[in-house]
């Protein structure tokens, strides 16, 4: 039934409509909202709104003529009356609502699972960043968004493929080659200079010596090309291990590891630049190749060739989603860092040449972040190493706090990390409050166990509630699945954040309010511990959404 409430509602509204507003069925977008306020029932509707402006009638008067209607379709489950200037609002039947509770029961880990996808195929592509040095915590931010709206889109019926690309070709990576070299030249003692635009973190030290422990300082004797290439290779797959490693250590895993290189030794790269000619939407000037991307809407033409001869990265991110294309995905999702919203019209345009529909192509920007120490910012720069590792902050914060924070607000806004209130283990911490609610409901297990109510907890037990705040619970429980779609269809996973809290917020009310195990009120007990273990059920099922574990103390 809770899965299907929301549908429920929206069917039965449907039917109405037809029924006494046959034009207007097709044309009506029927929403349907929890309300915040207990007092104007569980769900609302703006429908009489909507139908106000085409039929010239005030919203109240609209509503007052539906809600016979409305009453009667939706007998036994919900009863409605009219607010406001023209809101219907809806309470639910208790029995639907313990209904839903012992659904959760019998779904268990399944809840919250809907065929909204269909099964339809989505590449998810995040965090690759160029591997030129550690994932610093805006890196973190991505990541922690990109897997998050994986594990959404997964709970809500799509087949899901999370990919990273690898950026191992092109310039930057001759340039991290070359500045590896130097390091490893300094080590031994040599005077010579990071290239201009070389990179100079520390961590280049470190990998310096790795290598020299590994091959010697015989390999600076080899011929030159050999050596560039070796350095390069080395300094990248170094690199890519931290990363990997980092990543993991996050909860982070890909099922695909792309490598550009890979685009030019299959000669991807080749045929899109054929493609592109043959539909003529490429030029050249001034010795380069260009494409038109202005033809859709781009503010300028992009380059393709360089005058050199040597394409440029704009190239090889066009082959690498035309290779998404050939790969079958109903559709992509790019999650990309601030600094890359100019790239979107020309990416989009690019699609298009192809011949791709543009609704292919999804991109997420995500942005800056933040991370204040004793209230002053710190600078991110990989090139010159001023940057805090992410590695660094889940090692003082831990990784669920560090992904909660990162998740807790829609990715396209700028996040003020403030570290010491992340640290704190209190109420005031949002993700400390909500893993404290499903540490409680533990904690009165074991002392279920303690008085020896052994009983079997079964759907038997519920029989009713006995209190509002026993009703407000299983209200929000019985959400959670349009949660989850509403999640993965907005692409945000931070609605399943304000989820939670909330759930958690009304059980610390009633936690705090009402005894839940008293022997002389068994059957009151019963139904009690119910409660708490479906919410147990929806508070880990949200939280491994957001991959952060449900303690059973704190």
């Amino acid at each position: 039934m809770s899965q299907l409430i929301t549908e429920l509602f929206k069917g039965k509204i449907e039917e109405v409509l037809k029924a006494h507003y046959p034009s207007l069925f097709k044309k009506i977008d029927i929403n349907l909202e929890p309300t915040r306020d207990k007092q104007h029932g569980d769900y609302a509707t703006n429908l009489a709104f909507l139908l106000s402006r085409e039929f010239k009638k005030s919203p109240r008067e609209i509503a007052k003529e539906l809600l016979p209607y409305l009453n009667q379709a939706l007998q036994g489950i919900a009863q409605g009356k009219v607010a406001g200037g023209g809101f219907i609002n809806f309470v639910l039947e208790d029995s639907v609502l313990l209904s839903s509770l012992k659904e959760i029961l019998k779904e268990k880990e399944r809840f919250g699972e809907s065929d909204t996808g269909k099964g339809e195929k989505i590449q998810v592509e995040f965090v690759s960043v160029n591997p030129t040095g550690p994932l610093h915590v805006g890196h973190g931010k991505c990541a922690a968004f990109g897997d998050a709206l994986a594990r959404v889109l997964k709970k809500a019926g799509f087949t899901v493929e999370k990919e990273y690309y690898i950026n191992n070709a092109g310039r930057q990576t001759d340039l991290l080659g070359l500045s590896l070299e130097v390091r490893t030249r300094q080590i031994l003692g040599e005077e010579v200079e990071i290239p201009e635009d070389g990179y100079r973190g520390e961590y280049l030290v470190e990998i310096a010596r790795e290598v020299l422990k590994e091959r010697g300082k015989d390999i600076l004797s080899l011929p030159d090309e050999e050596r560039t290439q070796l350095f390069k290779e080395l300094a990248i797959e170094k690199i890519m291990g931290q990363i990997k490693g980092d990543l993991e250590n996050f909860r982070v895993q890909f099922d695909v590891w792309f490598s550009e290189k890979s685009l030019f030794e299959s000669g991807e790269v080749d045929q899109i630049l054929t493609l592109l000619k043959e539909r003529g939407y490429t030029f050249e000037k001034e010795g380069a190749l260009w494409l038109k991307t202005t033809l859709w809407g781009d503010d300028k033409d992009r380059v393709l060739i360089r005058e050199n001869g040597s394409p440029t990265y704009f190239t090889s991110d066009i082959a690498y989603h035309w290779n998404k294309w050939k790969r079958g995905f109903f559709r992509v999702i790019d999650v990309w860092g601030a600094d890359h919203h100019g790239y979107i019209p020309r990416m989009k345009a690019a699609i298009q040449a192809l011949g791709i529909p543009e609704d292919f192509l999804e991109i997420f920007i995500v942005q800056f972040v933040t991370l204040l120490r004793a209230g002053q910012p710190e600078r991110m720069s990989t090139r010159q190493g001023e940057f805090i590792p992410l590695r660094q902050l889940v090692d003082e914060v831990g990784v669920d706090v560090a992904r909660y924070y990162f998740l807790m607000r829609d990715p396209a806004t700028h996040l003020e990390f403030d570290i010491e209130v992340a640290k704190k283990q209190s109420m005031d911490n949002p993700v400390y409050y909500i893993q404290y609610a499903h540490a409680r409901i533990c904690s009165v297990f074991q002392e279920r166990q303690r008085q020896g109510f052994t009983e079997y907890l079964g759907e038997e037990k519920i029989a009713g509630f006995y209190n509002q705040e026993e009703r407000e619970i299983a209200k929000k429980l019985i959400y959670f699945p349009e949660i989850v779609k509403r999640s993965a269809i907005s692409r945000q996973p931070y609605l399943i954040c304000n989820f939670l809290y909330n759930l958690a917020g009304d059980f610390h009310a009633f936690y705090n309010l009402h005894r839940i195990i008293d022997k002389d009120k068994p059957i009151e007990s019963y139904f009690r511990l119910v409660l708490c273990r479906v919410t147990q059920i929806v508070l880990k099922n949200g939280l491994d959404l957001l991959g952060i574990t449900a303690p059973d103390s704190m």
